[in-house]
């Protein structure tokens, strides 16, 4: 049967399919996914093979998400999180077995951080979607750019092309998808529909283009997985012949995917009601399947393109933007930043020597 469960979040319910609970034992893992509008940083995960769990905390507009075995870095409205694992392999604290503590952030400023990762040598690599330019955190400044597309004249605070996803490969920086090539300030909203490309970093080359809004780019088994946001598709790139191959229908605006095994995450957004969303081809494919956009999470196979698993979200929570898979984790939670569990979490790290030998 199907389990609702109510969210620590007042206003918000999960509604899960009868086996989500039972895929999240299969595949050993649970999920973590940041809400847009509603900022607030959830956790799913189960609190028996039978019950799920549901743990939230909350950040101002928390978007980019990334998660390693012991860490989670996360993006939100002026500040970058890195959160670390407090827990020893079987230590529990009030029944979870991961507890992510916020040990350090990197203030940025308001620069739109949309897409975030760590790369092989432990350096966070972000979009920065008002810039248009993948960056890095900084001791000194707001941020260092990395890259920015080369049809851009200039490094300016006008969300000219909204360059929102990043994809690695074999630990570095590979992909990035723009909603346009537009070099003028907010232009990617009049290229909404069919602008969308898929750059190579390193050829500077764009290898997919003829998308709308697209997002979400990740690497997984050889392929180039993404979301054609605007026409309601997750697929894959055959960069061979520069085509975009849908593999499923997603009933709401996808934003948010990560890979596991033989398995898709996508998160599903309702759509504002403005000119961002307004008159896109989802809306069309919605009433074709007399559909209305839903919000939550949707499980998709890939080998067969089947939504086999899903989790709807009802109430205040509309928008999600990423989701990222905890594996090894039955039930995770995080210290927020305005309890007092915060003040008495004190952990000691390996003595160190106080000067260094020469």
């Amino acid at each position: 049967m199907q389990q609702a469960v109510p969210s620590p979040q007042r206003g918000v319910e999960f509604l899960a399919s009868r086996h989500f609970i039972h895929w999240l034992v299969e595949a050993n893992a649970s999920l973590a996914f940041t809400t847009y509008h509603a900022g607030k940083l959830f956790m799913v995960g189960r609190q028996s093979p039978e019950q799920l769990s549901v743990f939230e905390r909350t950040f101002n507009r928390c978007m980019g998400l990334w998660a390693s075995d012991e860490s989670l870095v996360m993006s939100s409205l002026f500040q970058i999180w890195r959160f670390e694992n407090a827990l020893d392999a079987g230590e529990n604290h009030n029944g979870y077995d991961r507890l992510y503590v916020p040990l350090l952030a990197h203030t940025t400023g308001d620069i739109d951080v949309h897409d975030i990762g760590v790369d092989r040598g432990g350096r966070i690599v972000f979009v920065s979607t008002l810039f248009g330019c993948l960056a890095t955190v900084s001791d000194s400044a707001s941020f260092h750019p990395l890259w920015w597309p080369p049809f851009l004249t200039k490094l300016a605070a006008e969300d000219r092309c909204h360059l929102n996803g990043l994809a690695f490969r074999l630990g570095e920086p590979a992909f990035v998808t723009c909603v346009s090539q537009t070099d003028v300030a907010d232009g990617w909203r009049d290229r909404r529909r069919d602008g969308g490309v898929v750059i190579d970093l390193a050829t500077n080359a764009v290898v997919l283009e003829g998308l709308s809004m697209p997002h979400s780019p990740r690497w997984h088994r050889d392929r180039l997985w993404l979301l054609d946001s605007g026409n309601g598709q997750f697929g894959y790139a055959d960069l061979a012949r520069g085509r975009f191959e849908p593999v499923a229908f997603c009933p709401g605006y996808a934003r948010g995917l990560a890979l596991h095994g033989d398995y898709a995450i996508i998160g599903l957004s309702r759509p504002r009601e403005n000119r961002t969303f307004a008159g896109l081809a989802l809306d069309d494919a919605l009433r074709r399947r007399d559909a209305q956009a839903r919000c939550g999470l949707q499980v998709v196979d890939l080998r067969t393109g089947d939504a086999v698993h899903w989790l709807r979200i009802d109430g205040v929570v509309e928008e999600l933007y990423d989701v990222t898979v905890l594996p090894g984790v039955a039930r995770p939670m995080a210290l927020g930043l305005i309890s007092d569990e915060i003040h008495r979490m004190v952990r000691l790290g390996a003595p160190r020597p106080l000067r260094e030998s020469a």
